[in-house]
């Protein structure tokens, strides 16, 4: 059900909340040292919140890159909606208006008895705490013949940046009558609707500049998030263009050949396409794993109160690496639970206890440019699990009413630009 209280501001005030530390339990953390290692939604949103509440602390942020480059709202780069600069985020901000330090070097693995880090170039780096956001990384041949090379054939797309510019390139070349296919793998995976939205999108590029090419779904699930609206916004906005194949009906794909751009399904059916954009199953970040933080499933298991490391409670692990079910892996998730890690890891500096854990997800989809829809809900520890607070749930209604559709295409906006003004500082 859509509950119209669950307004833009009420939205986006929730990504402010966070715990105080009296002056007292300040004093307790000056001199320590935070390392975050990753820049995405979670690791920058963490590196930010640290200083902001406890500024004598020193807080190290290791990413290599320069910027980060959003998944949210890629999707209308690769639909010609917006440029591949508007979904870039330097980390010049942090380091000038929060006192972050910002240093480009990649984590080899974690020492934990000794609490030292091993970078890449043979450095090591002591920390009292780590903030370990990895993001995730492809099961590289999970799909058999899909490795790096054949990325550069079958763009996933799914971390932004050239892979985004590549599917929008091959969308631009593409003869007019081609068929576009994009294979969606089986949960868990980062923003579960994301595979549609992008789906919507690249169909309101069709229909404009190539009106007879088609788009086929191949998806490892008979369910995705969001699904009736997304059909029945399909239906409505693209007629027959938009094909959605679930998995009892062959939709997982097994092989590719992407030089051939050719797959192959569960059932042995094959399918060639102008451009095909494979979004492999995926894991947590590799360090999380060369660690050996993660378990049997690829992601990391962690204390829902605090989002510790089981095992290792000098070490936090936040947003898409960690095992936070039924929290979806999305930004706002991310956001969230890095202030809940960076309120548990400094009242463990100060000797305090564990603040209450609850979190709030909001996502919107594009059904087409001004048009979206959203669902919703909160979160809490219960029983000694992260669940659903009963009866949160919001999402937007099947039959909407006039301008209900546009609003929420505002209201993605205006939480695009306040979770990444929230991570990486204003423009």
């Amino acid at each position: 059900m859509f509950h119209p209280s669950l307004s833009r501001r009420r939205a986006l005030a929730a990504l402010a909340a966070l715990p105080w530390l009296s002056s007292m339990a300040r004093a307790e953390v000056a001199g320590a040292r935070v390392v975050v290692v990753g820049g995405g939604f979670a690791g920058a949103t963490a590196a930010r919140h640290l200083k902001q509440a406890a500024p004598e602390l020193e807080v190290l942020l290791l990413e290599p890159k320069t910027s980060f480059h959003t998944c949210p709202f890629s999707n209308y780069v690769i639909a010609g909606l917006r440029g591949i600069g508007e979904i870039e985020h330097s980390y010049r901000r942090l380091v000038r208006d929060c006192r972050v330090n910002h240093l480009r070097v990649e984590v080899q693995a974690i020492d934990a008895p000794a609490r030292r880090l091993r970078l890449v170039d043979g450095r090591e780096l002591s920390y009292d705490r780590l903030l370990l956001a990895p993001g995730i990384d492809m099961r590289w041949n999970a799909v058999e013949g899909y490795d790096r090379a054949a990325a550069e054939h079958a763009p996933h797309a799914w971390q932004a940046g050239a892979q985004t510019s590549l599917l929008r390139r091959q969308l631009q070349a593409m003869d007019d009558g081609g068929l576009v296919l994009i294979s969606v793998p089986d949960n868990p995976y980062r923003c579960p609707p994301g595979p549609y939205e992008r789906a919507s999108l690249i169909a309101d590029y069709l229909a404009k500049h190539k009106p007879r090419a088609k788009l086929l779904i191949l998806d490892g699930k008979d369910g995705f998030s969001k699904q009736a609206l997304f059909q029945a916004g399909w239906k409505q906005l693209y007629g027959e263009r938009i094909e959605w194949v679930g998995r009892a009906a062959d939709g997982r794909v097994m092989r590719i050949d992407a030089a051939r751009r050719e797959v192959r399904t569960e059932f042995g059916s094959l399918h060639r396409a102008a451009v095909i954009n494979l979004i492999p199953p995926q894991r947590a970040g590799a360090v999380a794993e060369r660690s050996g933080l993660t378990d049997a499933s690829g992601w990391v298991p962690v204390d829902p109160r605090s989002f510790q490391a089981r095992g290792d409670p000098f070490v936090y692990v936040v947003g898409d690496a960690a095992i936070a079910a039924p929290m979806p892996k999305s930004a706002y998730c991310a956001n969230a639970q890095a202030k809940v890690a960076v309120a548990a890891l400094l009242a463990d500096l100060a000797g305090q206890p564990t603040p209450e854990a609850y979190w709030q997800n909001t996502c919107y989809s594009a059904l087409a440019p001004g048009n979206a829809v959203s669902i919703g809900a909160r979160y809490q520890v219960a029983d000694g699990h992260i669940a659903e607070v009963p009866g949160s749930q919001t999402l937007s209604p099947l039959q909407a009413p006039p301008g209900l559709r546009a609003r929420e295409a505002q209201e993605s906006l205006a939480w695009y630009n306040a979770i990444c003004a929230d991570a990486w500082g204003r423009a």
